[in-house]
Formats: structure tokens, sequence, C-alpha cells
């Protein structure tokens, strides 16, 4: 009996292909969006440490100081975060592709495994045609 080959082979390979890379793509962009917030929680630190800093000053200046730098973290702030939708609203096209990437690869695996399955089946009935032939020609 000849072996399984599944006609698709090459297409299901050219698909695992485009899946390994949809998830590198994936992947990268969850790795801008971590490090937008990585720069978010840093501004947050920044905030609570010149607080902690300027309580109590008396200072006029110091507290002029406070202020201009708070408008700074806030203009940072804003800026983080229309990037950071801006990379979220990336990371769901990327998050889609994959989806329809892995649709595409499920639907050729399954396609392969019941032709698998069908050949088995035609495989066992064809080695019991084979035995019975053998057994019929044994007792004659």
């Amino acid at each position: 009996m000849k072996k399984f080959s599944f006609e698709l082979q090459k297409v299901l390979e050219f698909r695992n292909f485009e899946r390994q890379q949809a998830e590198g793509e994936l992947a990268k962009a969850l790795a801008v969006e971590n490090e937008i917030n990585e720069k978010l929680k840093k501004i947050a630190q920044q905030y609570a440490a010149v607080k902690a800093r300027m309580k109590g000053s008396t200072d006029f200046r110091d507290v002029i100081s406070q202020s201009q730098y708070n408008n700074l973290l806030d203009y940072q702030k804003e800026e983080l975060l229309r990037q950071l939708t801006e990379a979220k609203i990336e990371t769901e096209k990327k998050r889609d592709i994959l989806r329809e990437c892995m649709k595409k690869t499920t639907a050729l695996e399954k396609l392969r495994d019941r032709q698998l399955e069908d050949w088995k089946a035609a495989a066992e009935y064809e080695e019991a045609e084979l035995m019975d032939d053998l057994k019929t020609t044994i007792h004659k």
C-alpha cells in the first residue's frame, strides 16, 4: 500500500509560516504597548516623587518649578496615552490577522486529518480483503 500523501501539504506549510509571521508581528505590537505602559508608570512615579519633595515647601520658586514640571509631565503623559491608543489599534489589527491565519491553518489541518482517517480506513479494508483472499486461497 502506498504511503499517505496530503495534496495540500505545501499550502498547509505556507499557512503555518504565515501564522508564525503573524504571531511575531503581534508580539512586536504587544511589546510596543508594554513599553509605553512602562513609560506611563515612570511618569506616575515622577509625579509622586515631586509631590513628596515639595511637601511642606513654602518657597514660591519651588512651587512655580513644580507647576512647570507637572505641566511637562502632563504633556508627556498625554502624548504617551495618544501613542498607547494607536498601539492598541495596531495590536488589534495584528490580532485579527493572526485569527484569520489560524482559521485557515485549522481548516487545512482538519481536512488533512479527515483524509488521513479515510486513508487509514481504506488501508485497513484493503488489508482485511487481502487476508480474506489469502485464507480462501490456503483453504482450497
